[in-house]
């Protein structure tokens, strides 16, 4: 039997297929205390939707184009709760290692829905924390990176990683520099270089990993220090174990 008082939820469904983002809304329309506050048919809207209505529940497909369910979760899940659906189920374990409230595998059914539904309300009411750093972690695929993704309020910065210049630590965030612009993210420097292709950046000092396209030279300063002069003339500090990897992978 359903709770006669349960939690109310705001939930937004994410689906690039009409008739699934339909089928989530039927069952939801027979739960009680449950109100769809957007229906999105993409990741950007879903990160814009979760950012400007503050939904407590989203119901994400995994498989969609731009952007996938996964690099969805590494953008908003500190602020929201997610429930996966997806017709995959190569997915599952994935899905709970990044936190997801549930998993439904498509087809399924009202039942299945609801039970889903209460482990939302329980999780929830708990308020558990999520680590938006170890969350980025598990949802991103092991290996290097193609592009970087940049939230910025209802917006997302798209950044090939070609594009990226440097990266430089700035207190709990990082910085990535590219095309003259400078995009700041909640992550770490040792997560960064986890996601870089090792054979096209190199950590040079503690606060910075430099694109080794970007470097014209190395030279040293007045006090003997060496600085990294990048193509448009940008200067970086380079620490003596920073200079001793760039030399290496430069073949020095």
């Amino acid at each position: 039997m359903s709770d006669p008082t349960p939690i109310p939820l705001r939930v937004a469904i994410v689906d690039d297929e009409a008739l699934a983002r339909a089928i989530v809304r039927e069952y939801l329309g027979a739960e009680a205390g449950v109100e769809i506050v957007a229906e999105c048919e993409n990741g950007f809207e879903a990160v814009k939707a979760v950012s400007e209505l503050r939904p407590d529940l989203l119901f994400l497909d995994v498989q969609m184009p731009k952007l996938n369910g996964f690099e969805v979760l590494e953008l908003v899940g500190r602020e929201v709760a997610v429930i996966f659906t997806t017709a995959y189920d190569e997915y599952a374990l994935r899905a709970f290692d990044v936190h997801a409230v549930d998993y439904l595998l498509k087809p399924f059914g009202a039942d299945r829905l609801t039970e889903a539904l209460g482990r939302a309300r329980a999780r929830l009411a708990r308020r558990e924390p999520v680590d938006p750093v170890a969350l980025a972690a598990s949802a991103r695929p092991a290996g290097a990176s193609t592009r970087v993704l940049v939230r910025d309020g209802p917006r997302v910065h798209v950044i090939p990683m070609d594009k990226i210049e440097y990266v430089q630590a700035q207190d709990d965030y990082v910085s990535f520099r590219s095309e003259g612009k400078d995009y700041l993210k909640d992550q770490t420097m040792a997560e960064v270089e986890a996601s870089l292709d090792a054979t096209k950046f190199v950590r040079i000092h503690r606060s910075y990993v430099l694109n080794l396209a970007r470097l014209a030279r190395v030279e040293l300063d007045a006090r003997e220090n060496r600085i990294a002069v990048l193509t448009d003339g940008r200067r970086l500090p380079v620490s003596r174990s920073g200079y001793q990897r760039l030399t290496e992978r430069l073949g020095a």
